[in-house]
Formats: structure tokens, C-alpha cells, sequence
């Protein structure tokens, strides 16, 4: 869950309780991105509810992103042993937030919640070979899923066509969120597949 800083002092006692790994986002209100960013960043922050988040918004704390001379909306600062270690600037997806965010992390803090047990739907059809590889790699990884042949059922492959804007397969659903085609970094993210490795 994502924390707002709402003054200097306050930030000071996040700095000094989060030294080991902290992660900042400057955002504004005026800022369509920022929105966005927030948006995505709070997914980010329920898989990964382990990791310290927290938001400053540049109107209401003038100082803060000038002391790490961040200049636009929406910049995420990730901080490890008070050493910024990585700067993301502009809307990027929950996904590649696993990715990025959550790969730095220390491993005690980066086990994605993956006690809550993993719906996957695998739509898929024949003569597919990225569907094969998805089911491969499910298996491989203990994943269980279930899986429709859009080609034998129309309903079920007009809603996802709709839910996703895509004819493209494989399309997985995991838990209500929809990844399309064998996108390895947004799978290993949603299924907690690296947190498991490591």
C-alpha cells in the first residue's frame, strides 16, 4: 500500500526506518501520467506488500525532489541503503514495476503474496505455438491452470477479445489481470515465479 509523505519531518523518519530499501514516487495532481503512474504503482504495491512505498506530492513538499533533483511527474526513486540505485521516470506498467522495483529489492522483502492461491486461464487455440510454450513454461513452474480453446468456444473468445482488445493468443488470465502472448517478465511478476526461485 502506498503512504503519503505530507511534510519534511515525516520523510526524515520514513528515511531513517526504510535506510535498508525505499521506495519514492513524486506526483502531481496536474499530471495525467502521475495518475496513471499511481494507478499502476498501487498494483505494484499489493503484490509486493512487503516493500516500504511512499508518494510526495511536488505542490504540497517543494523540497524533497529538489534534494534529489528530480524535475518531472511522474519519477520514481528507488532507494537502497540510502544510495538512489534506480530512477524511473513516466507511466510504466504494474508488471514491469515487478520487474524493476521488485527485483532490486532485498529477497525478504521482495516475496510477492503468493500464499493467495493463483487463478490462471490459458485461451488458446490450435496451431499455436507461443500457447504450447506458455502451457510448457506453466507446467515447468508448478503452475496449475485451466485452459479454453477459444476455437471451440465463441462466447468465451468474444469476452476475452473484449476484456483485452486483441485477437492475439495466448491470452492468460491470472487473478482478473490479462497478459498477451508469452510475456516471460509479467508472468514471472503475476505468479510470483522469481520470488520463488530466489
Amino acid at each position: 500500500m502506498i503512504k503519503w509523505i505530507h511534510d519534511q519531518n515525516y520523510f526524515n523518519e520514513i528515511r531513517e526506518k526504510h535506510k535498508e530499501y525505499l521506495v519514492l514516487l513524486f506526483w502531481g495532481d496536474f499530471s495525467s501520467p502521475a495518475k496513471r503512474a499511481l494507478s499502476e504503482l498501487e498494483q505494484f504495491s499489493r503484490d509486493y506488500a512487503d516493500i516500504p512505498i511512499y508518494a510526495v506530492d511536488v505542490l504540497k513538499i517543494k523540497t524533497i525532489h529538489k534534494e534529489y533533483g528530480v524535475h518531472s511527474v511522474p519519477t520514481i526513486l528507488v532507494i537502497k541503503n540510502e544510495k538512489v540505485i534506480g530512477l524511473l521516470e513516466g507511466v510504466e506498467s504494474a508488471a514491469y514495476y515487478g520487474v524493476q522495483i521488485g527485483g532490486a529489492a532485498p529477497t525478504k522483502l521482495a516475496r510477492l503474496a503468493k500464499k493467495k492461491k493463483k487463478r490462471v486461464t490459458v485461451y488458446s487455440g490450435p496451431g499455436c505455438p507461443a500457447c504450447g510454450t506458455v502451457k510448457a513454461y506453466l507446467r515447468q513452474n508448478s503452475i496449475a491452470f485451466r485452459e479454453v480453446d477459444i476455437s471451440r468456444d465463441q462466447v468465451a473468445a468474444e469476452k476475452i477479445i473484449k476484456r483485452s482488445g486483441q485477437r492475439a493468443i495466448p491470452q492468460i488470465d491470472i487473478n482478473g489481470r490479462l497478459v498477451v502472448g508469452f510475456d516471460k517478465p509479467k508472468l514471472d511478476n503475476l505468479l510470483g515465479i522469481q520470488a520463488e526461485r530466489s
